[in-house]
């Protein structure tokens, strides 16, 4: 059903009304849930808009210049809609929402209010309460280059093109011993040398934390184990034989983008850039003064 924006206009400037709110919120692991501040539930764009989950919202902040559109919403907690555990786990952090005007009699009669992802996330007395942001918080972050020895590029992004699916450089096995969601041992993965999947990612495939990852601190063997260590611990409950994948880590040096991934035509670094010692270098009688590179 397509929303008839000439109607909506001619519904508003009748002054009756029939309006209610509509939220259409997609997290990053496709999942979508639907809300509405209507005592009914409502059903457009292949989206069932639950009336039971209590939500209401501030009053939205819009601007025509580049400044953060933003409002808030607060709703209840529930099994069926947000789970404290999801919110926990990270589900929705940067999930993108959208909001309507709707004529809950006719909902073909609406307007797209607002468009932007979730923000800061909190949860307490079974209730939740997120901020909103708009489209414009994307250009509220770095942009361009930055001259740097290191790669400036995410192992297989865009910018750095290397297939993590190539043969050896992503593993997949059933989880064995794990130690607080952060630590996991194998008795026998000998198939790749010590330290290749550190700086990589775990990602899990299956049970309750499917689709969360962790990103690699250390691979090493220990006392006859394979052990991986995460930074920090996978915000779900992770049990033995949760499907995990294994990916490869980067160093971002360039010896290793040329030996270990044989990738270095798309190197995002600058190796030969001089250091800092460089401004203070003098002519000195020993040694070789050619102007040639320093490295």
């Amino acid at each position: 059903m397509v929303a008839d924006i000439e109607a909506f206009q001619e519904h508003v400037s009748t002054g009756l009304t029939t309006l209610c709110r509509c939220w259409a919120i997609t997290r990053k692991d496709g999942v979508q849930i639907g809300f509405t501040d209507h005592d009914m539930p409502l059903n457009f764009e292949s989206i069932t808009f639950k009336a039971d989950t209590g939500l209401s919202a501030l009053a939205l902040q819009q601007s025509t210049g580049l400044s953060i559109d933003n409002t808030e919403v607060l709703g209840a907690l529930s099994d069926a809609a947000v789970r404290e555990e999801d919110i926990d786990a990270g589900r929705f952090d940067g999930a993108e929402v959208r909001s309507w005007l709707v004529n809950w009699q006719d909902v073909s009669v609406r307007k797209l209010q607002f468009r932007g992802s979730i923000g800061e996330l909190r949860r307490g007395g079974g209730a939740f309460h997120a901020e909103l942001r708009g489209l414009t918080e994307e250009l509220n972050r770095p942009m361009g280059r930055i001259y740097q020895r290191p790669c400036t590029a995410v192992l297989g992004d865009s910018s750095c093109r290397f297939d993590l699916s190539a043969d050896g450089y992503s593993h997949e096995r059933g989880a064995e011993l794990i130690e607080g969601a952060r630590i996991f041992r194998w008795k026998s993965m000998t198939d790749f040398e010590p330290g290749w999947f550190a700086r990589g990612r775990l990602l899990l495939k299956s049970g309750e934390a499917a689709g969360l990852f962790g990103v690699i601190k250390s691979d090493r063997f220990e006392n006859g184990f394979r052990v991986v260590e995460l930074w920090e611990p996978i915000r779900a409950k992770v049990v033995a034989d949760d499907v995990v994948r294994l990916e490869a880590g980067c160093d971002k040096r360039v010896e290793t983008c040329r030996l270990k991934f044989a990738n270095l035509l798309n190197f995002q670094g600058f190796p030969d850039i001089p250091s800092e010692d460089w401004v203070m270098a003098v002519p000195k009688q020993s040694g070789s003064n050619s102007g040639g590179s320093l490295r």
